[in-house]
């Protein structure tokens, strides 16, 4: 049976600031890993869809360009993510980076290869994906303790905002002096250089998870691997008020994706060309940015807390008034405020990281990511099909509606965690030496 975590319980965190996160070395490393896999991805993304639109002059296979990077990651991340846990941190994360930097350094120097098999390999490697973030995820607790461990995910989230307007920006920059080709390899240089820096910058730490082979460490392969994932997402998913902190965290996301996946086709319903979508799609990173800044930066762990409610509201209110067909200026800045709304987030990190027991907590993180990418992978193709019976602007106010009913019918409140002496504990460093 799960209860409202009481204030006094919060209130108990000693408050972290920015200064103090950016004190710990390790945690530099993996923000600094960070952003240079957000910059690179960016990169490959737009010098994939350039790549592919002029060799095959298809609209549609620039789109499936686009979500190439995407669409394998829930598949992997529903039956690989228990790697994030069974493989030594360190090793997952420069790994996996230097799996993703294989298309853009392949596809890039080829020098003509064709494009089902570039989409292959582009799909491939993302099935790399989540598990290396959510071995990223998993290790954040272990360097980050109490109030910091919620700063530096509101650090983290400000970077990974940050670069993706940036990474847009400067990769629209270089493509008229590089070709889409060298903007891909420049792509693969970029995570190479991620996995250099996550390979010397951090410690060496053992597997949370002592079953290497399979679910008790008896079956070894990708068989074991799959049994594996599927038993420790059915362990995660019997704890009650961790399905609860899924569902927080995945709805708001999904529904809000869901009205920025009409951008397009509701740019042109007011009059305007396609191309002013750009502003429209930079409306949520921006307030994204704002938002966890001003929520991480100004408020304490319990303020961020009572917050859930109201920011997810404010994630979806903005949306209602598409109904109306507001100006570009009136619509940019609803999607600003709404994606500042997603702040909200930043109340649930002590909560979930507290739920999830340490030996799935890479799981833990890569089940959360798993979910998202699905629904987001989802709901545009739904909204779109709303779209076209009641205009974008409907379609996108109806998204608005889904968060704010989403948000009741979850009964949006924090479960209690119970920390158990060997589960959910922070390790500190001297727990987790060792490990190759």
């Amino acid at each position: 049976m799960t209860s409202t975590r009481t204030p006094s319980a919060v209130a108990a965190v000693p408050r972290a600031s920015y200064r103090s996160v950016l004190a710990v070395g390790e945690f530099r490393v993996l923000l600094a890993g960070l952003l240079m896999y957000c910059l690179g991805f960016e990169f490959e993304i737009l010098g994939l869809s350039v790549l592919v639109y002029a060799r095959t002059g298809s609209g549609f296979l620039a789109a499936v360009a686009f979500s190439a990077g995407f669409a394998p990651q829930a598949v992997a991340g529903a039956f690989f993510t228990s790697l994030a846990d069974r493989l030594p941190p360190r090793a997952m994360i420069s790994g996996g980076l230097l799996a993703r930097a294989v298309p853009g350094l392949l596809i890039g120097l080829a020098p003509v290869m064709p494009v089902p098999l570039t989409l292959t390999v582009v799909a491939a490697a993302a099935l790399v994906t989540p598990v290396f973030l959510a071995a990223n995820s998993g290790l954040l607790p272990e360097v980050l303790h109490g109030d910091g461990y919620t700063l530096g995910r509101s650090l983290s989230g400000v970077i990974s905002s940050g670069t993706q307007i940036a990474g847009l920006g400067l990769g629209g920059a270089l493509l008229p002096v590089l070709s889409a080709r060298w903007l891909l390899v420049f792509a693969g240089a970029v995570l190479v250089a991620s996995a250099v820096v996550t390979r010397l910058g951090l410690r060496r730490r053992p597997a949370r998870s002592t079953g290497v082979g399979g679910v008790d460490g008896s079956a070894g392969g990708a068989r074991g691997t799959v049994r594996a994932t599927l038993a420790g997402n059915r362990e995660l998913l019997a704890i009650p008020g961790l399905r609860r902190l899924l569902l927080m965290q995945w709805l708001p996301a999904w529904f809000v994706t869901g009205a920025e996946a009409l951008a397009v086709p509701y740019t042109e319903s007011i009059g305007h060309q396609a191309s002013a979508a750009s502003l429209l799609l930079a409306g949520t990173p921006c307030g994204m940015l704002l938002g966890n800044l001003v929520v991480g930066r100004l408020c304490p762990p319990v303020v961020r807390e009572r917050l859930v409610l109201p920011l997810t509201l404010l994630a979806g209110a903005p949306l209602l008034a598409f109904a109306w067909r507001p100006p570009l200026a009136v619509a940019c800045l609803a999607m600003v405020v709404s994606g500042a709304g997603l702040a909200y987030t930043l109340g649930l990190q002590r909560a979930f990281a507290d739920t999830v027991p340490r030996h799935l907590r890479g799981q833990g993180f890569g089940l959360a990511s798993t979910g998202l990418m699905g629904g987001q992978g989802l709901l545009p193709s739904a909204f779109g099909g709303v779209a076209s019976v009641l205009g974008a602007g409907g379609a996108m106010a109806i998204a608005g509606a889904g968060v704010l009913v989403g948000a009741l019918l979850t009964r949006w409140r924090l479960p209690s965690t119970q920390k158990g002496a060997n589960d959910t504990q922070p390790v500190h460093p001297e727990e987790s030496r060792g490990g190759a």
